[in-house]
């Protein structure tokens, strides 16, 4: 926004929409100030948030949806062991060749959504920053980009990192990558680009909050910003650029996520997939995990807080959830799907959370709610999934490919003390497949540049080999 501020027609736009109190404070506000607040208010589709607000925007039936579902496209775990069939007609032999391929002919990139503080953790800073290493305090993104030199040096190519961010994490998270030489990762294969926002609004009035006098209260648009991001960024024309075909998509917050697992790409690839999801099987039958569905021959995720009980509950004639499939935010995507749908970025329906927002007052001071009192509004990437052709789910096992961390120490899962003992369970798996003793008592903990999994520990490590004590298995 250039040239002189017109405040009455601020005052318009926002008198249309029962908004004007964004200007209470605009007297009191230096040129710069006013400015940054007319930048936001003219940024925001009113007419869009009013109608979220009122609901009018259409919100599919979820329930009514699920009661119409069933299973998606699979190889479930026992299918991908040696020899085994699937349905896809593609043995893991088959499927990892293909993604080793993929690899070495450096078609491959990696999205990393890091947006989200760790302020349910105590720790106001990006996540990507959280110290989760057991016995090396390697940062969660750290270890993230070890594993991707890893397997970029395993390939002889290499892998670009495109990390997205938030509004609130990115300059620290520039900062750090800074601080830190890039985590070891080249320069050049590293691209930063921040997500867009959606203002939140009081539940019970639908008016738009101020976090301080000159800036609206906005909050990360959801993962499902994703698309609108990379293309406004430029990602998608370095993308071209170097040939990349095939996207690895995770989360920060999952330390065991299998980055760039080639026998994943592979299927992704032989399938001719636009989009291949990785699934863990549900111990329960509410467990806090999106559901892959198929829905009017469409797969679909339906969120575990949308997903009705009685639905949640089918068994099969095995006994078996006939819903088993839940989301863990892994995703491999074709670019050019990606691309296409930065045509289909406005079709994403906004999903609506009721949650805790400070905001200022009318008195100019901070309120700091004990109870949800703001709506924000996002979208999320698997909401493409239905546009997607031939989209298929593979099942991992859990233990070796989901151990998010969410929450502070005391909760019952997805603490940091939760995530440590099932890194150290993996990395005992490997060193003991590989012939290794490790003692009772004693942690072993591997960095990704030592080795990336049970085969490469075997050629690291020689049978018989004794942990006695605690190590920290440092890489180069």
């Amino acid at each position: 926004m250039t040239g002189v501020i017109d405040k009455a027609q601020l005052e318009e736009r926002l008198r249309r929409h029962n908004q004007l109190h964004l200007l209470r404070f605009w007297d009191e506000l230096n040129s710069e100030g006013q400015r940054q607040l007319a930048q936001q208010i003219m940024s925001i589709d009113f007419d869009l948030l009013d109608s979220l607000f009122r609901d009018e925007i259409d919100q599919p039936d979820w329930a009514e949806l699920a009661r119409q579902a069933s299973p998606p496209p699979a190889v479930r775990l026992h299918e991908r062991k040696p020899g085994a069939t699937n349905p896809l007609d593609i043995t893991v032999e088959q499927a990892r060749r293909a993604g080793v391929a993929a690899l070495e002919k450096g078609e491959v990139g990696v999205i990393l959504v890091a947006g989200g503080q760790g302020s349910r953790l105590g720790f106001e800073k990006p996540k990507g920053m959280y110290p989760i290493g057991p016995l090396s305090k390697a940062t969660l993104a750290q270890i993230h980009v070890e594993k991707i030199r890893a397997i970029a040096a395993r390939h002889g190519k290499s892998i670009p990192l495109y990390m997205m961010t938030s509004p609130v994490t990115h300059d620290d998270t520039l900062d750090f990558l800074g601080a830190n030489a890039h985590l070891g990762l080249n320069k050049n294969d590293l691209f930063v680009f921040c997500q867009g926002t959606m203002p939140a609004v009081d539940a019970k009035t639908g008016q738009v909050l101020l976090e301080a006098k000159d800036s609206i209260f906005l909050s990360p648009d959801g993962h499902g910003g994703t698309v609108a991001a990379l293309g406004a960024s430029g990602a998608f024309d370095d993308m071209r650029r170097r040939g990349i075909k095939h996207l690895f998509y995770f989360q920060v917050d999952n330390p065991l996520a299998p980055i760039c697992d080639a026998e994943l790409i592979g299927f992704h690839i032989l399938a001719k997939s636009e989009l291949t999801s990785l699934a863990v099987a549900k111990q329960t039958p509410q467990e806090r995990l999106g559901n892959f569905v198929m829905i009017n021959d469409r797969v679909s995720i339906i969120e575990y807080s949308d997903f009705p009980d009685d639905v949640a509950e089918q068994r099969d004639e095995h006994g078996e959830l006939v819903f088993w499939a839940g989301s863990v935010a892994i995703h491999v995507f074709d670019v050019a799907f990606l691309e296409r749908a930065l045509q289909l970025k406005d079709t994403l329906p906004f999903h609506v959370a009721h949650k805790k927002a400070e905001y200022l007052g009318d008195d100019g001071e901070l309120v700091k709610p004990t109870e949800p009192n703001a709506l924000k509004f996002e979208r999320f990437i698997f909401d493409l999934l239905p546009h997607a052709a031939r989209p298929i789910v593979i099942e991992y096992a859990e233990e070796e490919a989901f151990a998010p961390l969410k929450n502070a120490p005391g909760a019952a899962k997805d603490t940091p003390e939760y995530v440590h003992a099932l890194l150290l369970n993996q990395h005992r798996r490997w060193l003991e497949a590989a012939g290794a003793h490790v003692a009772p008592g004693a942690q072993v903990e591997i960095s990704p540049l030592f080795a990336l999994d049970a085969a490469e520990v075997a050629e690291r490590v020689k049978p018989g080999t004794r942990f006695e004590k605690s190590e920290y298995l440092r890489g180069k």
